[in-house]
């Protein structure tokens, strides 16, 4: 009778550790994609298109197992840059959805020349 009751918990708690190891290995791939892409978006010649090429280029390399239906969206502003990722967790415990996002933002580069002028 223990066995019934025990084995099943048992398997249960193995899910879940490998749920939670999912989850912090998808957000942080997420992390990776929107730091990267800031990194590009944010130059003195970037864009945002460049900038959501280059997360899609990070999300396909290293994103592909534990993190799915990854929705990116990046802004530039005239001084300022941001980058948001989302994603969905591959889920090994049943009936269960787990989402992950991550953001980056920062100035965006510009150069100034002598005397402070851009």
């Amino acid at each position: 009778m223990e066995m019934v009751i025990g084995m099943p918990l048992m398997f249960l708690l193995v899910l879940l550790l490998a749920q939670t190891a999912l989850y912090f290995h998808a957000a942080h791939i997420a992390q990776a994609a929107a730091s990267h892409a800031l990194a590009v978006t944010r130059v003195e010649n970037g864009s945002a298109a460049a900038g959501e090429d280059e997360a899609h280029y990070v999300l396909d390399q290293i994103g592909r197992g534990p993190l799915h239906h990854t929705q990116v969206a990046v802004r530039r502003g005239e001084d300022r840059a941001e980058v948001r990722v989302l994603g969905e967790v591959t889920s090994v415990v049943p009936f269960v959805r787990i989402s992950v996002s991550a953001r980056a933002a920062g100035p965006v580069e510009a150069f100034e020349g002598r005397g402070g002028q851009p």
